[in-house]
């Protein structure tokens, strides 16, 4: 693969996260500024689980049948892109809800588009792709910044910012952009412009064209006869549960960051990505020498860790809240990253593609939306006269994860292959 080629999907790997990344961290505190209630927030989140979950279809269904990959993931992003837009407009509940779906369904399909697009096109995927992955992580840092930035709520981007998105740019003392409706315009620009750029990337035809493709293979439900083994399904039920509480950090955690007096808490926010990259780059070394079942303890062990911190925090202990922002690194490498490893050395060869879009629909799927729905619940009881009860929020999924932790200890057995290593 050429040097311009790598660049042109580095552009496209950064434009992709950074959609999501502008607005899905600043939408708790938007919907506050709507007064959308908790329940409601955290079914806004779960929406998010719902498009993980139909996500396979287009893409198994259509994508992967019918057209070439590119023409589909600019087709989706520019659709997603109009429905963000209108997001951004929204000034009710009723109005807000229904395009946030529409652009979700639209977008969750792209992750995998982009991913298929990049692959098909290398002659050496797992040398090239993952520093290309590099920079979908780098667009939501970035986008962070961004919409945490004083700058971009200062007089000049007040009077720099394009009315043809739609909605008002902030009074010029605002702090950030974070509690107005421009993260979603933003996001809708970077959206339909990514959509556009799309077109010019190299033709990707369709790699399923002519076949006939299941629902059951599409969800990789042929990866069932997988939980015959007691580990394999320990693990699969574990990842389920502990994505719920996973749901807790994305949703409330900028929030209560605000709430602590945290300035550029969007900002601060991004730390765990760049924890992110730094822990990515360990997993190998640690796979080795841990293996797979201490792997994952740590991961779940380290996001107890983390809801204890912020349950003890308070305005005074930045320096907890910042720990456990950065502790999003382990969190997510030491299990989800290990995780598809594992899947990728117990799947046989014929359902490995299937195992690992199973447990993406378990997980990002199914984990996030029931994650998302109890997050709302549990915050809209820990509310009193508009004042949520921390502490009670943060030491509910401290348990969760405690309690997922424990029962995966006890239940999970070693790999051989790595038990022996």
């Amino acid at each position: 693969m050429n040097s311009s080629l790598t660049v042109r999907f580095c552009i496209m790997m950064f434009l992709q996260f950074f959609i999501w990344g502008v607005w899905y961290v600043p939408m708790w505190t938007f919907l506050g500024t709507l007064e959308v209630e908790a329940g409601l927030r955290g079914t806004a989140y779960a929406a998010t689980g719902v498009a993980a979950m139909i996500s396979p279809f287009i893409v198994g269904m259509i994508a992967d049948r019918f057209f070439p990959t590119e023409k589909v993931f600019g087709f989706l992003h520019l659709v997603g892109g109009a429905c963000l837009l209108v997001v951004g407009n929204s000034q009710t509940w009723d109005d807000f809800y229904p395009f946030l779906l529409l652009h979700l369904v639209c977008y969750m399909p792209t992750l995998a588009l982009a991913n298929s697009i990049c692959f098909q096109n290398m002659n050496d995927p797992q040398k090239q792709f993952p520093p290309i992955r590099t920079l979908g992580t780098i667009g939501w840092i970035a986008s962070g910044f961004i919409v945490g930035s004083s700058f971009f709520a200062g007089e000049a981007y007040q009077f720099a910012w394009p009315a043809f998105l739609g909605g008002e740019a902030p009074p010029s003392d605002w702090e950030s952009i974070a509690m107005t409706s421009m993260p979603f315009q933003i996001g809708a620009f970077v959206s339909i412009a990514l959509g556009l750029y799309s077109f010019s990337l190299p033709n990707t035809p369709p790699k399923l064209k002519g076949k006939t493709v299941s629902p059951a293979e599409v969800l990789g439900l042929k990866a069932l006869r997988l939980m015959k083994d007691p580990s394999f399904a320990v693990f699969i039920v574990c990842s389920f549960l502990v994505c719920i509480p996973l749901s807790f950090y994305f949703q409330s955690a900028n929030g209560f960051l605000k709430e602590m007096g945290v300035a550029n808490s969007e900002g601060v926010m991004t730390l765990g990505q760049v924890s992110e990259i730094f822990f990515l780059l360990l997993v190998p070394f640690f796979f080795r020498k841990l293996g797979v079942k201490k792997m994952l303890m740590v991961g779940m062990f380290f996001w107890v860790a983390r809801y204890v911190l912020f349950a003890e925090a308070d305005a005074q202990t930045h320096a907890l809240l910042f720990l456990g922002v950065l502790f999003h690194g382990i969190c997510y490498d030491f299990f989800f990253v290990t995780g598809q490893l594992y899947v990728d050395k117990a799947a046989p060869d014929d359902v490995r593609s299937g195992a690992q879009g199973f447990i993406a629909f378990v997980t990002l799927g199914a984990g996030m939306f029931v994650g998302g729905l109890l997050n709302g619940w549990w915050n809209a009881r820990q509310t009193t006269d508009g004042v949520l009860d921390w502490p009670a929020v943060w030491y509910f999924p401290a348990i969760m994860a405690a309690v997922v932790l424990v029962v995966f200890a006890l239940a999970f057995k070693e790999p051989q292959q790595e038990a022996a290593a």
